[in-house]
């Protein structure tokens, strides 16, 4: 389920270890836009403490978003957090598919030398350039799960203001990045609603952006968690293909016999399918 992703600030133990009780569905510390530059080193050895701690405490996968690939901080932070413990990792600013790729090289790199599992990326587009190639950078690598949309920079690039009442200035881009998405075979996740007590903005705004296309939004604080996911709830497309995984895989889930990998509607799904398709049916069924 991608219906949430929450950002958390990497430089506050005190927001790492609430994250354990939230019931987003991905926990992203982050390394970018919330920690200042002088506490970078900080939130890295924060973060990095944190996963290799962790055992199952959280609620749903836990990913880092790094400093954007012009930074140059991207390998630092890959060195320092890069473990067992961690599912994903969120790259901001994205401009091109090379940026992904280079990435991609260092995240293998660490993933043997450290015996880690595969970890999934997902790339966020917040410049006209990373607009432009969308859909080359959503299809550079098959580890990429969704495409992240991330409003507030991409005015800035485009030196427009924002409005909430007029979305002209962005409306193009918004509705470009889950189309560029869905053709390369990933999910869109849509940006924050940053009035952090405006829950009937924040519902009205998911709601159009699931209209749109994303499977799920970007948040910044707790409180917008429950709005997302009542907009976000399963559809009914979903549910029925969560009931033939289940259906199709259950017998070696739950008794360890059978087949582990099985076609179904002309791909091949298992544990990691199963596992998603029991959460998409116990979203519906709360």
């Amino acid at each position: 389920m991608l219906r949430s992703l929450i950002f958390v600030p990497g430089n506050s133990m005190r927001f790492v270890e609430k994250a354990k009780t939230l019931a987003a569905d991905i926990i992203c510390f982050d390394l970018e836009d919330s920690v200042p530059d002088n506490e970078k080193h900080a939130a890295r050895r924060i973060i990095a403490e944190t996963l290799l701690a962790r055992r199952q405490e959280y609620g749903g996968p836990v990913y880092v978003r790094t400093n954007s690939p012009e930074s140059g901080l991207v390998p630092d932070d890959l060195k320092a957090v890069l473990q067992k413990g961690i599912d994903g990792i969120v790259v901001p600013k994205v401009n091109d598919a090379y940026e992904m790729l280079e990435i991609k090289k260092h995240i293998v790199m660490l993933e043997k030398e450290r015996k880690t599992d595969k970890i999934a990326l997902m790339p966020s587009i917040e410049t006209a350039r990373g607009v432009v190639n969308a859909y080359l950078v959503a299809s550079a690598d098959e580890r990429i799960k969704a495409l992240v949309f991330g409003v507030f920079d991409f005015l800035y690039d485009m030196r427009l203001d924002y409005d909430e009442h007029d979305p002209l200035g962005y409306s193009y881009v918004r509705a470009k990045i889950p189309v560029d998405a869905r053709a390369a075979g990933v999910h869109a996740i849509d940006a924050i609603w940053q009035k952090i007590d405006d829950i009937d903005g924040l519902t009205k705004d998911a709601a159009m952006a699931r209209r749109l296309g994303y499977s799920g939004k970007s948040i910044i604080h707790p409180s917008q968690i429950e709005p997302v996911h009542k907009v976000f709830r399963p559809s009914k497309n979903e549910v029925e293909w969560a009931k033939k995984v289940v259906q199709v895989l259950g017998h070696t889930m739950n008794k360890g016999t059978g087949r582990g990998a099985v076609r179904l509607e002309g791909k091949m799904v298992d544990a990691v399918h199963y596992k998603q398709a029991k959460a998409i049916l116990d979203a519906a069924d709360a």
